[in-house]
């Protein structure tokens, strides 16, 4: 049977990425939809919410796309990927320009990494934003990390980082001037700071995981 991956359109991001590295990985039949349609998006099986930019700016498009409440409801009852700001808007608060309100699906904020940020170790000053490939530590398993090895390389472009108010929901973390949530996953809800598109072969496994995943942990 085949079944149909939401790609959620606001408008910000290089969604197409996205749409081609899903198209690459997914299951034969399988459809990949790149769309802002309430009903598209409500009618799928599963939903990646991708994006970059500003807290403020992606909940302002949401708004006016109406996509608010699509977006929560989704969320709870099918496989959901967030994708780097599709995952800060996850938590209830971001620090970004000035204070943005978000989704409340993950309780917590998103903090800002600081400035200057300084690396414990060495003592030297590390540049905003965190732009490059890290390490995600996997904190503990989950089936979107089948066949990804222990602190595989991930791409990174962010200059805040989610603190969710419980640890638990944590999967995966990296360090940059300090630990910080790389990966939440929470029921049907997997999401990462990472751009799994831009990350090789660990990206696309994690992708392909989500199109076969059926929202169990």
């Amino acid at each position: 049977m085949s079944s149909t991956l939401a790609v959620v359109d606001y408008g910000m991001g290089n969604l197409r990425s996205v749409v081609k590295a899903l198209e690459h990985v997914a299951p034969a039949g399988a459809r990949v939809l790149l769309t802002d349609d309430p009903l598209q998006i409500l009618a799928a099986d599963r939903v990646v919410f991708p994006g970059q930019g500003a807290a403020r700016d992606c909940m302002n498009e949401l708004i006016t796309r109406d996509l608010v409440g699509v977006l929560r409801r989704v969320a709870t009852d099918r496989p959901f990927l967030g994708i780097c700001m599709g995952m800060q808007v996850l938590m209830d608060y971001s620090q970004e320009n000035g204070g943005t309100d978000c989704l409340g699906l993950v309780p917590g904020q998103v903090r800002f990494f600081g400035d200057p940020l300084i690396d414990p170790a060495s003592g030297e000053r590390l540049k905003i934003p965190h732009m490059g490939w890290n390490e995600v530590h996997q904190t503990h398993a989950h089936p979107l990390w089948t066949g990804i090895a222990q602190d595989s390389r991930f791409y990174f472009v962010h200059s805040y980082y989610v603190d969710p108010a419980d640890p638990g929901v944590v999967a995966g973390d990296t360090g940059y001037g300090r630990r910080f949530a790389a990966a939440l996953a929470r029921d049907n809800i997997f999401a990462m700071q990472c751009h799994p598109e831009k990350s090789a072969a660990a990206g696309l496994a994690l992708l392909g995981n989500f199109a076969r995943w059926d929202g169990r942990p």
